[in-house]
């Protein structure tokens, strides 16, 4: 029998919690279907109390709702299929949706919380779909008719002061850049499962195609300032032995960097996903880098027929 879950939603637009389920490799097909439909609907779910996973078992759990990528296309030398959000290292305070600078943009992340500090370290989620829908006309046609150059020059640290920033941060943010990507992606994208348009901006855009450096940062403001609109956003406190899964291509995320020196460390899965493709039908387009190393270019139909459980 499948397991019953209740799904409470957290805000207006974004973000459900989710209870009634021990997540793993065995649950029932109608279970991981009724995952899917929250995590389409609400953008972000959110699991506590599944303290019993450890890195294999997420694997697992992640493999029922698609195909997990590698765990990152240039910082690998910290994990094969897990990659680990290590404080000491790299702190996401700034928002991005993951992995855009390449053309196979990331279906979804599982994050599970390992160690916490005391205090802060929550982490922030936007909808980009309900941003699209509240733009005036004018901003709408000018948005679904631009594309954007996305890069990883940048690593997640890439904002603070440069005295501030550790060798060890230095050292990852060399690894980050140790490979060049550069993607044109739309700035309108049509979800491949749902067929709604969302953004798809963030911290690795580098500038608007056709425009230059200073009308790309004004342009980039106007708009992202819209995705993140505390109407559209949801922010999870975490506790231990929480899982968070989020449609990566529906949403961006911020990790609050509030909670001093403490040690703050999440284990992150990630599904593959499909290349972008804009109102006309038109896809995103690499510039510089070859992401088939990291996932294949994975449809929707084949993630689904990849999470049904043999047996």
């Amino acid at each position: 029998m499948s397991n019953s879950l209740d799904v409470s939603k957290l805000g207006a637009t974004i973000g459900a919690a989710v209870s009634g389920v021990r997540l793993g490799s065995d649950l029932h097909p109608d279970t991981v279907d009724a995952i899917r439909a929250a995590l389409l609907e609400h953008k972000v779910i959110f699991f506590r109390d599944q303290h019993h996973l450890d890195d294999d078992g997420q694997v697992a759990f992640a493999r029922l709702l698609g195909v997990p990528t590698i765990a990152h296309p240039t910082v690998t030398s910290r994990g094969e299929t897990v990659l680990p959000i290590d404080s000491r290292f790299d702190q996401a305070n700034s928002w991005h949706s993951d992995v855009t600078f390449v053309d196979r943009v990331p279906k979804a992340s599982l994050l599970r919380a390992v160690t916490l500090p005391t205090y802060g370290g929550s982490t922030v989620f936007a909808n980009t779909e309900a941003a699209y829908d509240q733009l005036p006309q004018a901003l709408r046609a000018l948005a679904e008719n631009l594309r954007a150059t996305h890069t990883n020059l940048y690593d997640y640290a890439g904002g603070q002061a440069e005295k501030t920033v550790s060798d060890e941060t230095r050292n990852y943010r060399a690894e980050f850049e140790s490979s060049y990507y550069e993607t044109e992606h739309p700035v309108v994208r049509v979800h491949p499962e749902t067929g709604r348009r969302v953004l798809l901006l963030g911290h690795f855009v580098k500038r608007f195609v056709g425009l230059g450096s200073s009308e790309s940062a004004s342009l980039f403001t106007v708009l992202q300032n819209r995705i993140i609109r505390l109407e559209n956003t949801v922010r999870w406190n975490w506790r231990l032995g929480d899982i968070a899964i989020w449609d990566n291509r529906a949403t961006q995320h911020y990790g609050v960097a509030d909670y001093d020196d403490q040690f703050r460390f999440l284990s992150r899965v990630t599904l593959a996903g499909d290349v972008p493709v804009d109102v006309h039908g038109q896809p995103s387009r690499v510039v510089a880098g070859d992401a088939s190393h990291y996932s294949d270019v994975v449809s929707p139909d084949v993630v689904a027929a990849a999470a049904v459980p043999v047996g």
